[in-house]
């Protein structure tokens, strides 16, 4: 018994082994081969599932994102995101100031999706355009030829 995650990394490739092994307690099973992308998505979405709600709220000036809620709120308004926009905006809130590649954004929110890269920049229009809207200019910073940093103050 112990609350650190497993994660299953095998050769062993038959549904009872599968079965076996989730069912001895690991939160994930992959087979090999897979790709390191694959491998660091599925270990976040582990460590997200295995993250205690009190620590999963962010406060960034008057952005507040809530991962066990899925709810991002300026000055306690509710913002209508979609799944991926959540996942970027709580991505930039977990670090302010830093800045953030494309490359890094499109992993942590897109992991399985077959869009290109620069779909990061269309969802990250649409989370300015939501921002602005709410009272929030210019949270989000393009940092030229690297990606995009939340401004923190």
């Amino acid at each position: 018994k112990s609350s650190v995650p497993v994660i299953i990394l095998t050769a062993r490739s038959e549904e009872v082994d599968e079965l076996l092994g989730l069912g001895l307690g690991a939160d994930d099973y992959i087979v090999k081969p897979a790709s390191a992308r694959k491998l660091m998505a599925r270990v976040k979405a582990v460590l997200r599932r295995n993250t205690t709600p009190e620590q999963e709220v962010l406060r960034v000036g008057k952005l507040e994102v809530d991962l066990y809620s899925r709810q991002a709120k300026v000055s306690g308004a509710a913002l209508e995101l979609t799944p991926t926009e959540f996942e970027l905006l709580h991505h930039l809130s977990a670090t302010p100031d830093r800045a953030i590649s494309r490359q890094e954004l499109y992993e942590m929110a897109m992991p399985e999706s077959d869009a290109l890269e620069r779909a990061v920049d269309i969802h990250i229009t649409n989370i300015r355009r939501k921002l602005r809207d709410a009272g929030l200019e210019d949270m989000i910073d393009t940092v030229r030829g690297v990606g995009y940093r939340l401004v923190a103050g």
